[in-house]
């Protein structure tokens, strides 16, 4: 059996045109060669399999070449590898030190090698610094590593520094199609850029990749068998998703996710590639960004499709509710029911049922207008007048004119509220149960209504009254609250006797929670002495004075102190008996 060579190996790179990805290092490398301003110690970084090994070698060949060798010369015992991963040691960098010294016997560089150079230890860096700084004329040393942090800074400023930079997935799958046609296989454009992608950068891992799909799928390399070997969700997985996700289609949706993980993908997998996908769709809605979709031809057509579905503010809010389960999936509990719940709220975005309070279905006044049809007239029942009133025309219009709110008679009842009004209010209040917050709440409101139709009639009565009449008034409605059981506001309305000042009452209290008690219950109050007084002008004005709170005793000490200043006397007794406080 003939002995196999891994792609990785048989196509690697034997100048710097066959680099793939890597054009600005190699044209620089190249023109440092030709002009002689190559420097004598460089480091190569960057991400694994990114050709750095590969361009050291090359360029550990093309400095010993001077054009009169033969094709099959090879400079090999003028170059040194060596592997700091394994030859980390002072001992190992004094042995490469003393190495140096010796000139090449052909050629006209010696050339050293050393990969990972990170794993050097701190001695080794510091017994390499010398040698690195002042190298003899024939010596050259290239470093490569993956970590560039790991070096100390002093190793650094020594070397020309070359970043090496990840293999875009374009340029991998240009690299794959040509092995594919050097090896008669027949390769789909969408396999070849699956295999890229999860390459991620990497042009000797998509080799790897390549060789594993070919020993499974032979000669013909398909999507679909490219998905099979790699266990990856390809993209008709999130087409169909989505599809599903703007028809509303939950169960279905549930189902084919529960589908997804019965072939052994992991949930988290699938919710970040759909926040992925929903990228994508919005990439391709401009054609300016089209670009930034890497994906075959005939998968892009599908994109495009399907973003034509989609809205950009669907697509926004997608990818937020994705990215959000994606950032929740590690801390959850359930995280199976962190999807579906995600996978349910995408379905409810675009959703215009019951649930959703959609503007269409409010019908403006011009399309009537339009139709021709005149607005709908509602009556508003009254003994005199009965007039027909459009349903555009304000109702304080016909207050002050023709249906009043409130009439007075000096005969019946000077307070009187108009009967349909008074009715309202009342079926307001039998629709909450009596226990509940809301019929405090519609209790609070009856009470302002009927405030606010007595302030805003201009016959009401304002009759004189005197500020004695009004402390007596005070005295009978402190009463009745006693006798309804209400002692808490009787205590209240007793701190501080109402000062009169025109129409206004002054109260003084110790405290912001006398105030707030009391605004509560003013409504209650001020009907009442409204009513006694003949005075419907009259209003609350209630301020806190914490001076006032000096006044009260609450300690057994403060009260002792109280008796003690109306009668010395005290003190003395219980200085005479010994008595305790």
């Amino acid at each position: 059996m003939e002995h196999f060579i891994v792609s990785a190996r048989k196509y690697r790179p034997q100048t710097f045109k066959d680099v793939v990805g890597q054009q600005a290092i190699t044209n620089t490398l190249l023109n440092a060669i030709e002009n002689n301003h190559l420097a004598q110690a460089l480091l190569f970084t960057g991400p694994r399999g990114v050709g750095k090994t590969t361009c050291a070698r090359i360029l550990a060949k093309m400095i010993n070449s001077d054009g009169t060798e033969t094709g099959d010369e090879d400079f090999a015992f003028n170059i040194f590898e060596l592997d700091a991963a394994s030859n980390n040691s002072v001992d190992d960098i004094r042995s490469l030190t003393d190495q140096v010294r010796i000139p090449p016997q052909v050629g006209k560089y010696k050339v050293y090698i050393i990969d990972e150079v990170h794993m050097l230890s701190q001695a080794a860096f510091n017994a390499f610094l010398k040698t690195l700084e002042e190298p003899p004329k024939h010596c050259i040393f290239i470093l490569a590593t993956t970590e560039k942090h790991k070096i100390i800074p002093t190793i650094l400023s020594r070397c020309q520094i070359f970043d090496f930079k990840r293999i875009t997935v374009k340029d991998a799958k240009e690299y794959l199609k040509y092995i594919a046609e050097e090896q008669d296989i027949k390769a789909e454009d969408d396999a070849l850029h699956i295999i890229a992608q999860k390459a991620d950068g990497a042009m000797r891992d998509a080799l790897s990749i390549f060789d594993r799909v070919v020993s499974f799928s032979g000669k013909n390399l398909t999507r679909q068998a490219v998905t099979e070997n790699l266990n990856v969700l390809d993209y008709e997985t999130y087409f169909e998703s989505t599809d599903l996700i703007l028809e509303n289609k939950i169960p279905e949706l549930l189902l084919q996710f529960n589908n997804t993980l019965s072939k052994g993908f992991d949930g988290h997998h699938y919710i970040a590639g759909l926040a992925s996908h929903f990228r994508d769709l919005l990439v391709s809605k401009t054609p300016q960004t089209i670009e930034l979709l890497e994906v075959g031809d005939e998968t892009k057509k599908k994109y495009l499709e399907q973003s034509q579905k989609a809205s950009q503010a669907f697509l926004l809010q997608g990818i937020n509710l994705a990215n959000d389960c994606d950032l929740k999936y590690k801390s959850s509990k359930n995280q199976r029911l962190l999807i579906e719940l995600c996978l349910m709220q995408l379905a409810s975005i675009t959703f215009d049922g019951e649930k959703k309070n959609s503007r269409h279905f409010i019908i403006p006044p011009s399309f009537f207008e339009k139709k021709g049809i005149k607005p709908i007239s509602v009556t508003i029942p009254n003994k005199e007048k009965s007039d027909p009133i459009p349903v555009e025309q304000k109702t304080t219009e016909t207050k002050n004119e023709e249906t009043p709110l409130n009439t007075t008679s000096n005969a019946v009842n000077k307070f009187q509220v108009n009967q349909p009004e008074k009715i309202e209010l009342k079926q307001d209040l039998k629709r909450a149960s009596g226990l509940s917050l809301k019929s405090l709440k519609v209790k609070k409101e009856h009470l302002i209504k009927q405030m606010d139709v007595v302030v805003d009639e201009e016959n009401l009565p304002k009759e004189p009254f005197t500020e004695a009449a009004l402390i007596q008034t005070w005295k009978d409605y402190v009463a009745l609250l006693q006798n309804d059981g209400k002692h808490n506001l009787a205590s209240i309305l007793s701190i501080d006797t109402p000062k009169v000042k025109d129409t206004i009452v002054y109260l003084e209290f110790p405290n912001a929670t006398n105030k707030v008690e009391l605004e509560r219950n003013q409504y209650e109050l001020l009907m009442y002495v409204r009513k006694a007084l003949n005075n419907f002008d009259i209003n609350l004005s209630i301020s806190v004075n914490e001076e006032m709170e000096k006044q009260y005793a609450y300690t057994p000490f403060e009260k002792f102190e109280k008796l003690k200043a109306k009668n010395p006397n005290i003190d003395i007794l219980r200085k005479t008996f010994d008595l305790d406080i």
